[in-house]
């Protein structure tokens, strides 16, 4: 297993990010687009989730392929910007065609950024056009840090921000996450600056700090902010061809990446969640055995693409927090 050629989630083929942010409001949206329809699931883990059309992707209803998955800032404004989108394709001629209407399903989660520090006093709400921005951003070169549904992200104790990652399996399958990191746990160990990820980095991602000499076991955890600003979303994505129901079991799987970087995860104040794409564009050798494969796969490169989120992280005058690179030098 070895990184794609840009360890980003578009290392997948058929798929682009777009992102889009407002720098005054302190933040912004993701958008993972694919060249058609594609197979999709979720997993929520977290006990405070915000989404919109996450019913659909269980494997018992009608709906098994979807346009696009979107991630953004803004808490429940936030979910506007999935309606953005939903415009945008359908200008595009994306969607299921209905009655000379085109209706494209789009599932989105949103993370809590309306505590940190940037103009929330808006009359009309920037989301809508924070979405379509993304979507019409979409590319397979985007920026990660202080970008997208990352831009106004917070963990415990340092800036969170936009991850992504990938890695080529020995079979060719190529596995991505795309993460916005805002929990309330911490993605350092101690003081740091060892990453709880620093096990499975690769070539030096997120500073090749090392693991840390000694882990805190007999730390009772406390929040680092307020409790219901927090959540960390993401997207894990293959172009083996998944049914419905093996997306569920990968996206599954993909959640112990996110407790292996991020402690505490999954608490009641967080609504972690982990959405699974399929492109579809390689057939399964093995079958299980490969999804076997896959879930470890996109476990070990979302705990990647959490750290490499918070290392990219930029900071800005009026930050609450300190960015991972201006507390421990780059």
């Amino acid at each position: 297993m070895r990184p794609g050629p840009r360890n980003l989630i578009t290392d997948v083929p058929g798929l682009k990010v777009g992102n889009a942010q407002d720098p005054a409001v302190r933040t912004g949206t993701s958008v993972l687009l694919g060249e058609r329809a594609f197979v999709a699931a979720v997993s929520v883990m977290g006990g405070s989730p915000g989404t919109r059309e996450t019913d659909l992707l269980a494997p018992d209803k009608v709906v098994q392929e979807v346009e696009a998955l979107v991630l953004s800032g803004g808490s429940v404004y936030g979910l506007d910007a999935v309606g953005g989108v939903v415009d945008g394709l359908r200008a595009m001629g994306r969607g299921f065609p209905v009655h000379g209407l085109f209706v494209p399903v789009v599932p989105g989660a949103i993370i809590f950024d309306l505590a940190n520090g940037g103009e929330k006093g808006w009359q009309t709400s920037p989301y809508p056009a924070l979405g379509r921005a993304a979507l019409a951003a979409a590319a397979q070169d985007f920026a990660i840090g202080s970008a997208g549904a990352g831009f106004g992200a917070t963990t415990k104790n340092l800036k969170g921000g936009l991850g992504s990652a990938s890695a080529v399996l020995s079979s060719g399958v190529t596995v991505g996450a795309l993460v916005a990191v805002n929990p309330l746990g911490s993605v350092i160990v101690g003081d740091g600056p060892q990453f709880w990820a620093a096990p499975w980095e690769m070539d030096g991602e997120f500073g090749a700090q090392g693991v840390a000499h000694r882990y805190p076991a007999d730390e009772e955890v406390r929040p680092g902010k307020a409790l219901r600003e927090a959540t960390t979303i993401a997207i894990v994505a293959t172009d083996a061809r998944l049914t419905q129901a093996q997306a569920q079991r990968v996206a599954t799987a993909a959640h112990d990446g996110m407790a292996r970087a991020i402690v505490p995860s999954h608490t009641p104040f967080d609504g972690d969640l982990v959405f699974a794409a399929s492109t579809g564009a390689r057939e399964l050798e093995f079958g299980d055995a490969d999804v076997f494969t896959i879930g470890h796969a996109a476990a070990t490169v979302l705990a990647r693409a959490i750290a490499r989120g918070v290392h990219a992280a930029t900071s800005f005058p009026g930050d609450l927090q300190p960015s991972w690179s201006s507390r421990y030098g780059g």
